[in-house]
């Protein structure tokens, strides 16, 4: 069965950094382009980064660009996401996705999904 587990999420405050993690097993996503998107209460799932197949190329949403890094680890099948200068409004469930396809922003391009980490700043 193919799964994608996160976990690194927690309540940090204005200014912290976290790392996130998105393990994934059953099938080999090496092959795969990865991104991170997130959702908070009573808004849109958001795209945040997104790395290719070889991790050459990276995507990011405009708000996290110089704070947030993506990148990954193909012998462990794994993606981080480095959280630097948190801010409340970075507050949100974060989902890892996986896409046989290109790198992508587009949730619609990602078929496979995580169960999400919750990551909270507080003020």
């Amino acid at each position: 069965q193919v799964r994608l587990v996160e976990s690194g999420g927690g309540l940090v405050q204005a200014g912290g950094s976290l790392r996130l993690s998105c393990a994934a097993s059953g099938r080999t996503f090496s092959r795969y382009a990865r991104g991170w998107f997130r959702q908070a209460p009573g808004k849109e799932r958001e795209f945040v980064a997104a790395i290719s197949r070889t991790g050459g190329s990276t995507l990011y949403v405009d708000s996290v660009k110089g704070r947030f890094t993506i990148s990954r680890d193909k012998a462990e099948n794994t993606v981080y996401l480095q959280m630097n200068s948190l801010k409340p409004e970075d507050t949100a469930l974060y989902y890892c996705a996986a896409t046989w396809g290109p790198i992508s922003r587009s949730s619609y391009e990602y078929n496979t999904w995580g169960q999400g980490t919750q990551v909270t700043v507080s003020s």
